[in-house]
């Protein structure tokens, strides 16, 4: 399945999972949740999604790097420093935490499936490519980078 490897860009998948979510939630009755409860536990999951996407990108642009996850053999530096030292995928994090808020929004439980099924897509033919080519490119400081900084959280 190498063919699927780094061809969906990632903000197009975490779109797709979106429709998904909101079909699935017209689709099928989710949980009977005040408003006031959804709403805010949505909010706060957006507003951290959306703040852990951007101090990712932020930093990238900082080091002056590219931010196309299709190309990781671009890099030009490898960014350990800020969010990067929390997550190796702080943009793939941010992307799921939008996901779970609007899954949580939406009350629908069984929208936890789509997010299930984003995060293993993005770490089997995203994230492992991305991680190989960084390898290839920065040697054993990608390894000893890996070593201290988990892949997701």
């Amino acid at each position: 399945m190498a063919v699927l490897e780094k061809r969906i860009p990632p903000l197009a998948l975490a779109l797709v999972a979106g429709v998904a979510i909101w079909a699935l939630s017209a689709a099928v009755p989710g949980m009977d949740l005040p408003g006031w409860l959804r709403l805010s536990a949505s909010l706060f999951l957006l507003m951290v999604g959306i703040a852990v996407c951007v101090a990712g990108v932020v930093e990238f642009r900082r080091v002056q790097t590219t931010v196309d996850p299709r190309k990781p053999e671009s890099s030009s530096s490898l960014v350990c420093s800020g969010i990067y030292s929390v997550t190796r995928n702080p943009m793939y994090v941010g992307f799921t935490l939008v996901l779970l808020a609007l899954t949580v929004f939406l009350a629908s439980p069984w929208s936890l499936l789509i997010v299930l099924a984003f995060v293993l897509y993005l770490d089997r033919y995203q994230i492992r490519p991305e991680e190989r080519a960084l390898a290839n490119l920065f040697g054993a400081d990608f390894k000893a980078y890996q070593s201290r900084v988990r892949r997701w959280l």
